[in-house]
């Protein structure tokens, strides 16, 4: 739980009178429940190490409650017993019972590592850093980066999300004592990231009560609505459920096969959904119930099906064999739907007691406690199942936009979507998201296949290579040695993450070379452009700047970003020149600048003072005018440059031009400095910035809301798109000195999708 939740449950330093709720367990009683529940499932395990993280936890959440009123040492052991329930090792429970006392009390992660171990210190930390994390709906970044983070957990110890799913459940559970809008947003959260991490890792007992729960907190008037409606029935729907699992068990047991079946009324969440998708009401969906048949073997599960499809009629399109075809969670099962006696459709979920243990626990099902040396942790093929994880970790580094990641994550990724199931001519099967096509079935296979490909059959039959895949499809892909490899457009095509990685992988490759040269050519020209000399900003210690910055291992693989737009020109070449002027600007300033000034200005006219707000040293006939190639405003660095004919010009220290100044003109600058009156300058001066960001539809609108909110003028403004779709907007506005352009410029970078801001500078 973070410090947000911490302050809105309530629980730190809460009066003692506060009244605990009326269903109010003792830390005691639950303590002893998490024990019995514990040597249940693993008999000999030492509990020592339980009793000490609850005396330790105990004695850290002391003075502090929940907003309920409950004692805070409540929720870690509820959370403990949630972890229980999933029948996890005793380090994890440990970790359980203290992921909130690191937070929220002084004890630290090197204590806890003394005290316990390093494994439980790890858990600890993980969790922990996991509850800083800051969701919102609004903020794509934030979003993004906290999924990539949870992904990161997850893939160092997946029980580190195990404990954070059990931390959010039991933060469910007592949402009642919440704010209305802590409810909605907690709600929201929990719907959008923690219930489809749930469902990926196939812990259905989790999942189906955090739906159920954020239901009821975002849609309260429909949850209490189904409510009702059901409970108003339920006599009579769990009579009609008893009679069919009546009916089942008898025939069950007459074919000689040893079962468990029992039935039940679909969860709330499940209900709501068909009717969303369906757009039907309560009353039109009558598949709302599902029989289950739990058996011992394999070979049972196909013949309680038989048994089940002579008693009933099947409903055509019904039946679902996940047995074959595992879901990508390792859930397992058959479904079929088939056509109560009275004429009302129910559904038959067949399955192992091995397969409905993870069908209910998922990963956790196969987190073996072992001791001893064995160590702890999933077997080699349960680690297998866990590919899908590692998947997302190689492509989520290769997409530095946050916005995509997070598109691609929710739309493409299985984590978020339906799944279609195809079969390659061998009759292994291949699992993609829903929509995919022949080319994301392609690249599925491997990379060579897709990049060679030039057709496909389906069924036998000669399909277009955009033929969307249904379940069940046999594919057969045609390969060609003289193709050329794959098309730009197939980009747009493909439906799966795994397929564009490959596809951009494959044009970085192969057009490296080109890409290299056109990167070359851009970082020159913006170079010639913006009059700054390349050789002097190419040295090795300011090239590894960059290539720390965008990851990339040498010089070359940046010229390559560039030029097939996987970085700006401007972007690269203004961070090379302001590693060069950070490490020049004294020699610039002191020396190159003023060292050349005649010895003849050392016996220079006192100053005076202009019109214009400038006090140039020896000068006081000359007009002097403010320069627009680099637009110096008050408390900037300045310097004059006598010009021919035209006065004093004015620029700013770090002036490119004065920079790039021929030897032969050093001589004509002279000192210059702000006529600042009573600590201020008064007047308004022109400044420019340009803004890269990300074209999005209400970008210009947002960065003119700051500049009219801060009241500050705008004189000029263009706007270019590049093919990219990376807008730059170059805005001229006035300004009364550097703090208040500073401050502008730092409100505009937390505009969504500005990418950087520079000021003009020559």
């Amino acid at each position: 739980m973070d410090k947000d939740d911490i302050m809105n449950q309530g629980i730190l330093n809460r009066p003692a009178a506060t009244s605990v709720p009326a269903d109010f367990t003792s830390p005691a009683q639950l303590y002893q429940k998490l024990i019995d529940k514990v040597i249940s499932y693993h008999p000999s395990a030492d509990i020592s190490m339980l009793e000490k993280a609850y005396n330790l936890a105990l004695s850290a959440h002391k003075d502090q409650l929940r907003k309920s009123g409950e004692p805070y040492i409540v929720h870690p052991l509820c959370v403990a017993n949630i972890l229980a329930e999933l029948e996890l090792d005793k380090e994890s429970i440990v970790a359980g019972i203290l992921h909130d006392v690191v937070e929220d009390t002084d004890i630290t992660t090197t204590q806890v590592a003394e005290m316990f171990s390093e494994e439980v210190s790890l858990l600890v930390d993980g969790v922990t850093k996991l509850t800083q994390l800051k969701y919102s709906k609004d903020k794509v970044e934030i979003q993004a980066e906290n999924l990539r983070k949870m992904f990161l957990a997850m893939a160092k110890d997946i029980r580190v999300i195990l404990i954070k799913l059990a931390d959010r459940l039991h933060n469910m559970r007592t949402l009642k004592y919440m704010t209305d809008d802590k409810q909605k947003e907690i709600a929201r959260e929990t719907m959008d990231i923690y219930a489809p991490i749930a469902q990926r890792l196939g812990i259905s007992k989790i999942k189906v009560e955090l739906d159920d729960l954020s239901l009821k907190y975002l849609e309260p008037e429909i949850y209490k609505e189904l409510a009702d409606k059901i409970s108003s029935k339920k006599s009579e729907r769990q009579a009609y459920i008893d009679s069919i699992v009546d009916d089942v068990r008898s025939h069950i047991d007459e074919a000689g096969i040893p079962a468990k079946t029992d039935g039940r009324i679909k969860h709330f969440f499940s209900i709501y959904k068909k009717m969303v998708n369906q757009s039907k009401t309560l009353d039109q969906i009558y598949d709302l119930f599902a029989v289950r048949i739990v058996v011992d073997s394999l070979k049972d599960c196909y013949a309680a099906l038989g048994v089940i499809h002579e008693m009933y009629k099947p409903i055509p399109g019904r039946f679902k064999d996940y047995i074959a075809m595992p879901k990508p969670n390792m859930y397992q099962s058959l479904h079929t739907t088939l056509i109560g006696p009275k004429g009302q459709p129910f559904e038959v979920q067949i399955r192992t007691y091995d397969m409905h243990r993870t069908a209910e626990y998922g990963i956790a099902a196969h987190w073996k406690y072992k001791e001893g040396a064995d160590g702890k942790g999933t077997s080699n093929a349960e680690e297998e199942k866990l590919t899908w994880l590692r998947q997302v970790l190689e492509w989520q580094r290769d997409l530095s936009d946050n916005n995509e990641f997070l598109s691609l994550l929710k739309n493409d990724f299985d984590l978020f979507s339906d799944s279609v199931y195809a079969f390659t001519p061998t009759g292994d099967v291949k699992t993609l998201p829903t929509g995919s096509n022949t080319i994301d079935f392609a690249y599925s296979i491997h990379s060579a296949v897709g990049n060679k490909m030039v057709g496909a059959r389906v069924n036998g039959k000669l399909v277009p290579i955009d033929y969307v895949i249904q379940n069940g499809d046999r594919i057969e892909i045609m390969t060609s040695q003289n193709s050329k490899g794959p098309s730009r457009d197939w980009l747009s095509i493909v439906k799966s993450t795994q397929a564009k990685n490959k596809i951009n992988q494959w044009f970085k490759s192969v057009l490296k070379e080109d890409n290299i040269n056109r990167g070359k050519e851009l970082v020159t020209s913006y170079c010639k452009q913006k009059n700054i000399t390349l050789s002097d900003l190419l040295k090795p210690e300011f090239t590894r700047v960059i290539m720390r910055k965008y990851g990339f291992k040498d010089w070359e693989s940046i010229l390559a970003a560039i030029g097939h737009g996987g970085l700006k020109e401007s972007q690269v070449v203004n961070r090379l020149y302001e590693e060069y002027r950070r490490k020049n600007k004294l020699d610039i300033t002191d020396e190159n600048v003023l060292e050349n000034i005649t010895e003849s200005k050392e016996h220079r006219l006192p100053s005076k003072k202009s019109k214009s707000g400038i006090v140039v040293k020896g000068i006081h006939d000359l007009a002097v005018r403010f320069t627009k190639c680099c637009s110096p405003v008050p408390g900037d660095e300045i310097i004059g440059f006598v010009t021919r004919g035209r006065g004093v010009s004015i620029h700013r220290t770090d002036c490119i031009n004065v920079i790039n100044l021929p030897e032969d003109d050093r001589a004509r600058l002279i000192d210059a400095e702000w006529d600042v009156q009573d600590g201020k300058d008064t007047g308004v001066y022109p400044a420019e910035i340009k803004i890269y960001a990300n074209n999005r539809t209400g970008v210009l609108v947002d960065i003119s809301k700051v500049l009219t909110e801060n009241k500050i003028d705008v004189i000029s403004m263009n706007v270019r798109t590049s093919k990219q779709g990376t807008a730059s907007i170059s805005i001229g506005f006035e300004i009364n000195g550097v703090e208040q352009l500073n401050e502008i410029i730092s409100k505009i970078k937390n505009v969504e999708s500005v990418l950087d801001i520079e000021r003009t500078a020559g």
